[in-house]
């Protein structure tokens, strides 16, 4: 009994910890750095005025959508409407759970993985919680009685089963070069060198679609405010407009935490185990640094591809996903396969 309280204890403690480090930390702080880095790019002043250097200012916008009036439009599915927010924030949560942050931590003769799950099929299940996020942004668009909301809706749909396919492509020869789901097992294959360097093409094609699944420009079609008002949250305002808005901030966060442990080693360095150089608790903190380096390293690109790529037309945008992105995958899994068994 005393021993299930204790693996209790520990599981609420990572799930807690987790959810803290996107939400509550990762959320804010993106806010604050987005509104900053646009400023820089764009050379004007970002926010200064709440707080010094404006690092308050997360929490004004957050008092700001609170005491916002909440709004229930006329001919709404209430069911659904009130539904759809929660769904996508939820799904955004749902993948932090199988994220390796670092190292096993060792206590007591206890060691506790730095994961809320270690799945054995981690991967296959990150794939399906991005594929049901999806629902959150339809319902919101296929209840609220707007027109300009549900065609963000369908825009949403097509984009996502587009980006999926190419995205499911490019993480087949990962599989095939770690021969594990698991994305600890992944991570631990990248002991000696990263899989962006024999799998450079399958990352370029995961990036390109993780900007896609969020709906960050360039492909922020779902959400085109100079055809769409607001898109698929145009009937949406104070709290639960900020849940689209916190979602699709943890959706970015999550993904820099996938495509960095897919594809960059995690919390590994590309030949040294910080566990090994540093000791068991010294090492457990260097990985876990690195690791949430290399989350803002795709936090800063997302950024910064806002603020530099205008957004594509949708012709461009189903064109590009099926066109060159899946034909590419497929070739990727092709010469893999080939390379895999010539050299094995």
């Amino acid at each position: 009994m005393q021993e299930l309280l204790i693996n209790l204890a520990i599981i609420l403690a990572k799930i807690t910890a987790a959810l803290v480090f996107t939400i509550a930390l990762m959320v804010p702080a993106m806010v604050y750095i987005e509104r900053r880095l646009v400023a820089f790019f764009q050379q004007r002043l970002g926010p200064n005025r709440v707080g010094p250097f404006g690092i308050l200012q997360p929490i004004a916008d957050a008092l700001k959508l609170i005491l916002k009036e909440d709004i229930t439009p006329k001919g709404v599915d209430k069911i659904l409407y009130f539904l759809a927010p929660a769904i996508a924030l939820f799904c955004a949560c749902m993948n932090v759970a199988v994220i390796p942050f670092g190292p096993d931590l060792q206590i007591m003769g206890r060691t506790i993985p730095l994961s809320v799950a270690n799945l054995n099929v981690g991967i296959l299940y990150m794939l399906a919680i991005s594929s049901l996020s999806v629902y959150g942004i339809v319902l919101a668009g296929w209840s609220s009685n707007s027109k300009f909301s549900f065609l963000g809706g369908l825009r949403s749909t097509s984009q996502m089963i587009s980006y999926e396919l190419a995205m499911g492509m490019s993480l087949i020869g990962l599989i095939m070069l770690s021969q594990s789901l698991n994305l600890s097992d992944v991570v631990n294959a990248q002991s000696k060198w990263p899989f962006i360097i024999p799998q450079f093409i399958g990352f370029i094609i995961f990036f390109i679609c993780m900007v896609a699944e969020t709906n960050r420009a360039p492909f922020d079609l779902p959400e085109a405010e100079t055809e769409l008002v607001g898109g698929f949250h145009t009937e949406y305002s104070s709290m639960k407009f900020a849940i689209f808005f916190m979602s699709e901030y943890a959706n970015m966060v999550i993904m820099s935490c996938l495509i960095s442990t897919l594809f960059l080693g995690g919390w590994r360095w590309p030949i040294a185990d910080p566990v090994a150089l540093f000791g068991p608790y010294i090492g457990v903190l260097v990985g876990m640094g690195q690791f949430v380096a290399k989350i803002f390293a795709f936090l800063f690109i997302y950024i910064w591809l806002r603020s530099t790529f205008p957004r594509f037309r949708y012709d461009q945008l189903m064109k590009f996903g099926w066109l060159v992105l899946l034909p590419l995958g497929i070739l990727n899994v092709v010469v893999t396969g080939i390379v895999l068994t010539w050299f094995r």
